[in-house]
C-alpha cells in the first residue's frame, strides 16, 4: 500500500525559508518520478515540481523556479522540497505525489498520471 506522508511545513515571513520532506513507503521507490503540487482554498491544485526516478533531473514551475530546490535520497525512500525566498502567493498545502509509472519522467506531470498522493503539509508566508 503506497503511504506518503509529508512534514516540515509552518510558519515563515516573507524571505524566509523551509524544507519539506515526504516519507514513502509501500513502494520501490527508488522507480518513480515523483512531484510536489499545492493546494490553497478556492484554487485549482497547482503543479511545483517534479523529479525523476534517479533524482538526477529536477522540473520547476516558473512561479518557484530557482527559489525551490526538489530533492530525494533513494536510500531513505524520502524526498525533499527546499524552499527559499517564500513569497505570500507560496502559502498553501504541500502535497507530494507519486507516478502511476515506473521509470517514466516525461510528460513532467499530468495530474491522472500521479493520483496517489499524501495528506499534505500547511506552509504559511505572513509578516
Amino acid at each position: 500500500q503506497v503511504q506518503l506522508v509529508e512534514s516540515g511545513g509552518g510558519s515563515v515571513q516573507p524571505g524566509g525559508s523551509l524544507r519539506l520532506s515526504c516519507a514513502a513507503s509501500g513502494f520501490a521507490f527508488r522507480n518513480y518520478a515523483m512531484a510536489w503540487v499545492r493546494q490553497t482554498p478556492g484554487k485549482e491544485r497547482e503543479w511545483v515540481s517534479t523529479i525523476n526516478h534517479a533524482g538526477d533531473s529536477a522540473y520547476y514551475a516558473d512561479s518557484v523556479n530557482e527559489r525551490f530546490t526538489m530533492s530525494r535520497d533513494n536510500d531513505k525512500t524520502t524526498l525533499y522540497l527546499q524552499m527559499n525566498l517564500l513569497k505570500p502567493e507560496d502559502a498553501a498545502v504541500y502535497i507530494c505525489t507519486k507516478k502511476v509509472f515506473a521509470n517514466s519522467t516525461l510528460p513532467i506531470f499530468r495530474a491522472a498520471d500521479f493520483p496517489n498522493r499524501g495528506q499534505g503539509t500547511q506552509v504559511t508566508v505572513s509578516s
